[in-house]
This record gives structure tokens, C-alpha cells and sequence, in this order.
């Protein structure tokens, strides 16, 4: 898994990743050479007194290291842009499939987790691959090469590095594959850390208001220990390995000393060479350190990309048809044919056999229960969910096989819960049409009768807009998000219960502007209150998801015994009268 990620990010470095590889290929031989010009500084100079050989050998190993130093600069210079850049593609990967995600795919890795996969996964894959890119090139080729070094100096005391590699790569499997799982774990704890966060920040007001303040520190409690107990064990794995590699790596030296010091008295090995054989299984041995550290990473960074992988894999339930239909004219009429919708796993569906016009020019009402399907259904025209049977048609095409850009283009939607960015009110305002001038910005807050409020503010359309719009009130973002979509100007509007926040004067005043200000597009009203809905040129009853009535106020008011009972619940019998 996290090879295949790292090969189709890695494909547009690929220039960069060769420049890496012979540049620490370079620094690799050099380093390998060094050891042996030391040999012969000892053999040729120091034993034989010749001044002028080590002065030239000094030299030349001085050069060499000089030229390793700014070739060891340059290949970690390239080699953290090519991690870092690989990090940025993953990330955005990661942000436009997210931005094709349906609820489905929402409700499947749930925001904490996705939040987690986008920064802390592919963090931990940027850092392995920083590490790979330097050791993973150094560490084979150092070994290799000293093992080959070492037994042309040495190859009586070679039978040691049989002894030593072999060890320490049976500690590095055995750490491995007890830290694999426990990695994997962290992740999903993080996750859960992430949740309860994000919970009690956004929940702060409800936890006061119901004295859970010590519960939620407890539950956080809970989840950071468990958290911190996994990680925990993950380190004391490598507390114990890193001493033992170090405990192989100095009784190698000891044991090289020992032998090899007894074979430079008998004279069958040469003061230099034996200097040279420690040099070369200190590099070898360093090299396996070197490759441990990668392989400390490795894990998590496996289990980091799995996860990764799994967000980019996730095919859209909603997605662009492979031939899309354009409608021919763009009228802003939506029809519903025998439409039935049900969410995967329930028992029953939560709309059932609609059929119903919503005309360009007119103002469709849709009110009912709790319950009743209300966002469901308005959630159905810009393509949210597909309908489990039946047809959804907006300006005459059905909404499948449309493309979802040109759909969601004529369609201006306000929700339920009513959100802003963080920005001024001027950019919030332009988030559907960027090039809107500031005339028509403030003609589409007078509409929304919020001009006075942003008159009011310091630096009008510039006022700055905190992240939801929390520095607004409720009833301020509701009609600043209203304002956002008459900016747009679509053949479509989608109000889905977004009075509930307005007194009944800015309510009725709002409404009226509203007729005016939308003349001649479809306009669809979801709304919990009488009052708000009573003057649409019609109104649709829902009922447990099925349609109990459609007309207008007066109609029903005789006809759809439902609506009576919640006029009479909200108005009183003598409205309903």
C-alpha cells in the first residue's frame, strides 16, 4: 500500500529523485574510500615515517571530505522538496476527493477521521519518506560496499560481520512485528481523540449549560490515556532496541579489537588494515542503525498510508453521469415523478411515491411533522442523494444525468443550519458569484433585510466574518446566508427552514422583499411555522413521508385535515376558521 502511494506521488519528482540517488551514491563511495586512504596514511606514512605521503593522503581526504559535505547539503535540500512536495499532492488528493464525497462517504469516515488523514497520516508518510530517501539509498550501499572493504582489508576477522548482521537484523523483524499493530492503533486513537475535541469545542455552550464540564474532561481524559498508553508501549519496544543494536554494535568493536589485535602482534595483519576493518564495521553496523530508523517509521507510516489510500479509493455514490444531458433551456421548473427515498439499512422509506410540479414564478410551500422528510425531499434537487425510485427533473433533465457543476449552478440553496466562512461579508456574499459588484451585494442584503446590520458594522462589506459566523447572531447568519444565495442569482431557490432564527416582523418583511426580488424563478419554502408559508401559491403537506395535501392556504384549510390540525396547533381555531 504505501509503496504503490509513494510510486504515483513520487512520478512527477522523478527527475529529482534520480538527482538524490546519485548524489548520495557519490557521498556513499566517498565515505567507503576514506577508510582505506587512512589505511595507507598508516601503512606508507606513520609506520614508515614518510612525512610528505600523509601531508598528500591528508590532503586528498580532506578534499573528499569537503566535496561529501556540500554533496550531503544539496541531497537533503532535494530530498526534503521532494517529501514535502509529495505531501502537498497527497493533501490535496486527499481535499478534492473529500469535496466529491456524498453524505454517504461523510458518514463512513465521520470528519474527525478525515481531519486526521489529511494532516497526521500524511505527515507521518512525508517524514518516512524524507528518511527513505536519505537512508534507504546510503544504508544498502554502505553495507554492501564495507562488507566487500572490509574482508579485502581483513578477511580473517570477517567471520565476525556473519555474527553481527545477522543478530541485528533479527532484532529489527522482531521489533517490527510487534509494533505494526500498535501503529495502527495510534491512528485510530487519534481519530478518537480528534472526535471528543471537536465535540466538546463545538458543544462548549451545551456542556455548561448542563454542568457536564467535569464528565467531558473525563471522557477526554479517558481517550488521551489510551491514547498515550499505546504510544507508550510502541517506545519502550524501541527503548529496549536501540540499547540492544548498540549493545551488538560494541561488542563487535571489542571483539574486532581483541582478534585483530592479536593478529597484528603475530604480524598477519598490518597496523593499517585492521584500522581500516573497524572503520568498515562501524560503517556496516551504522548502516543497519540507519536502515532501523527507517524501519521505526516504516510502520506507521504503512499504517498511515492503508488510510490514506482508503479516502482516495472511496468511489463517490454521487458522482457526474459518463454522458451528462445539458438542458436546453435553463427555466428553473423541477418535477418529481413517483419518487420513493430511502436511506441504506432502513426499514422503511422516508419518502414515498411523490409526484408534484414546483413552477418557475411560483412559491412552493413544503411544511409537515417532524420527521416527515421535509430536508430529505429539498435535498433531493441538487442531487445530495439519489431517489430510490423514480425521477427528479430540474429545468426537464433529471438530475442524474446532469452534470453536478451545471445542476448545482442553477440552484441557489440555503440550509437548515445556517454556515459562514471566515472572510468579510463581502467575500461571503460573492461565494456563489465572484465578480457580483458591490451595488448588487447590498441589493441582495436589503432583500434579506440585513443592510442595516452590515451598515452598522465596522467597515460594512469588509467586516470580518469569523470561522460559522460566530461573531454574527443566529437570525444575522440566517439572513446573510440568505443574501448569499439572491446573490447568486439562480433559476432555483432552496430555503430549508431558514426563518426559524427571525422575529415575525423581519419574517413578514423578508418574505415580502422576497417575492419581488425572485420574480420569475421556482422558489421552495421549508419551514416549520404557519405563518411563514400561509401566502406561498401553494403548499405541500407532507405526512410520514407520503403527501397528505397540496394547494393553497384556504384550500387546505377544508381539504387536508393535517394542515388544520397544525394551523389549529400554531394559530388557534379561530385562524384556522
Amino acid at each position: 500500500m504505501l509503496t504503490g502511494l509513494l510510486r504515483t506521488y513520487l512520478r512527477p519528482y522523478a527527475g529529482q529523485v534520480v538527482v538524490v540517488v546519485a548524489l548520495l551514491v557519490t557521498q556513499t563511495i566517498g565515505n567507503l574510500y576514506l577508510p582505506n586512504l587512512n589505511a595507507d596514511i598508516i601503512n606508507n606514512g606513520v609506520v614508515k615515517g614518510n612525512l610528505h605521503y600523509i601531508l598528500m593522503t591528508g590532503a586528498v581526504m580532506l578534499a573528499i571530505t569537503l566535496v561529501l559535505g556540500v554533496v550531503a547539503i544539496v541531497a537533503v535540500y532535494f530530498a526534503s522538496r521532494i517529501a514535502m512536495g509529495a505531501g502537498a499532492d497527497m493533501r490535496a488528493g486527499v481535499f478534492t476527493r473529500v469535496q466529491a464525497f456524498s453524505a454517504h462517504e461523510m458518514n463512513r469516515f465521520g470528519t474527525p477521521s478525515l481531519i486526521t488523514r489529511n494532516t497526521n497520516d500524511i505527515q507521518q508518510i512525508q517524514l518516512f519518506l524524507q528518511m527513505a530517501l536519505m537512508m534507504m539509498v546510503i544504508a544498502p550501499i554502505m553495507c554492501i560496499g564495507g562488507v566487500i572493504l572490509a574482508i579485502r582489508e581483513g578477511a580473517s576477522l570477517s567471520p565476525l560481520l556473519a555474527v553481527a548482521v545477522p543478530v541485528m537484523a533479527l532484532v529489527i523483524g522482531t521489533v517490527l512485528a510487534m509494533v505494526m499493530p500498535q501503529f495502527r492503533l495510534m491512528q485510530v486513537k487519534i481519530d478518537r481523540i480528534n472526535q471528543v475535541l471537536r465535540e466538546q469545542i463545538t458543544g462548549v455552550r451545551v456542556i455548561r449549560a448542563f454542568v457536564r464540564g467535569r464528565s467531558e474532561n473525563q471522557r477526554f481524559s479517558d481517550a488521551n490515556s489510551d491514547l498515550t498508553s499505546t504510544a507508550l508501549r510502541v517506545n519502550r519496544l524501541f527503548a529496549l532496541a536501540l540499547p540492544a543494536m548498540m549493545l551488538i554494535m560494541n561488542l563487535s568493536m571489542v571483539a574486532v579489537l581483541w582478534f585483530g589485535g592479536r593478529l597484528v602482534s603475530e604480524g598477519s595483519i598490518p597496523i593499517g588494515n585492521l584500522t581500516a576493518f573497524l572503520t568498515y564495521i562501524t560503517q556496516i553496523l551504522l548502516s543497519v542503525m540507519m536502515a532501523v530508523m527507517v524501519a521505526i517509521l516504516m510502520p506507521r507510516a504503512m499504517a498511515s498510508s492503508e488510510r490514506v489510500k482508503q479516502v482516495l479509493d472511496a468511489v463517490p455514490a454521487i458522482a457526474d453521469p459518463p454522458r451528462p444531458i445539458k438542458p436546453a433551456h435553463v427555466t428553473g421548473l423541477v418535477q418529481f415523478e413517483n419518487v420513493t427515498f430511502g436511506y441504506p439499512g432502513s426499514e422503511r422509506p422516508v419518502l414515498e411515491n411523490l409526484s408534484f410540479t414546483l413552477e418557475p414564478g411560483q412559491t412552493s410551500a413544503i411544511i409537515g411533522g417532524t420527521g416527515s422528510g421535509k430536508t430529505t425531499l429539498l435535498n433531493l434537487i441538487p442531487r445530495f442523494f439519489d431517489t430510490t425510485s423514480g425521477n427528479v427533473l430540474v429545468n426537464g433533465v433529471d438530475v442524474r444525468n446532469q452534470e453536478l457543476e451545471g445542476l448545482w449552478n442553477s440552484i441557489g440553496l440555503v440550509p437548515q443550519a445556517a454556515f459562514l466562512f471566515s472572510g468579510t461579508v463581502g467575500s461571503n456574499l460573492r461565494f456563489g458569484r465572484p465578480e457580483a459588484t458591490d451595488a448588487e451585494l447590498w441589493h441582495a442584503l436589503e432583500i434579506a433585510q440585513a443592510s442595516g446590520f452590515v451598515a452598522a458594522m465596522p467597515g460594512g462589506l469588509e467586516a470580518p466574518i469569523d470561522q460559522g459566523g460566530t461573531n454574527v447572531s443566529g437570525g444575522q447568519r440566517q439572513r446573510l446566508s440568505i443574501a448569499r444565495a439572491l446573490v447568486k442569482q439562480p433559476r432555483v431557490y432552496l430555503f430549508d427552514d431558514c426563518f426559524s432564527a427571525l422575529d415575525a416582523s423581519t419574517d413578514a418583511q423578508l418574505r415580502a422583499a422576497l417575492k419581488v426580488g425572485t420574480r420569475g424563478t421556482a422558489v421552495v419554502i421549508v419551514a416549520q411555522r404557519v405563518s411563514t408559508i400561509m401566502h406561498a401559491d401553494r403548499i405541500i403537506v407532507l405526512d410520514e413521508g407520503s403527501i397528505a395535501g397540496m394547494g393553497t392556504h384556504s384550500e387546505l384549510l377544508t381539504s387536508c385535515l393535517a394542515y388544520r390540525e397544525i394551523v389549529v396547533s400554531q394559530l388557534g381555531e379561530e385562524a384556522a376558521a
